[in-house]
């Protein structure tokens, strides 16, 4: 709703948009995969399933920990987790 000047009387929008808290979860669930799946569940794909060599597979879940661990602080920071 409008009124003549062109002003918003109607329903206030937060500049994150609809649908924030699928967002959130979302990203949330997405750090937490990152830092708990990553190490433990990549790690045993690459070594036992692909049959890639141990310290490939050891260093792509470190990596996948400090990058859901980064992405945790992240999300923290940004208020997105509470």
């Amino acid at each position: 709703m409008t009124n003549k000047k062109g002003e918003n009387k109607g329903r206030v929008f937060s500049k994150s948009g609809p649908g924030s808290k699928s967002r959130k979860a979302f990203l949330t669930v997405l750090a937490a995969f990152l830092t708990f799946a990553g190490p433990t569940y990549v790690v045993y794909v690459f070594r036992n399933i692909l049959e890639i060599d141990v310290f490939v597979s050891m260093f792509s879940g470190i990596v996948l920990f400090i990058a859901g661990l980064v992405f945790v602080w992240y999300l923290i920071r940004n208020e997105v987790i509470s």
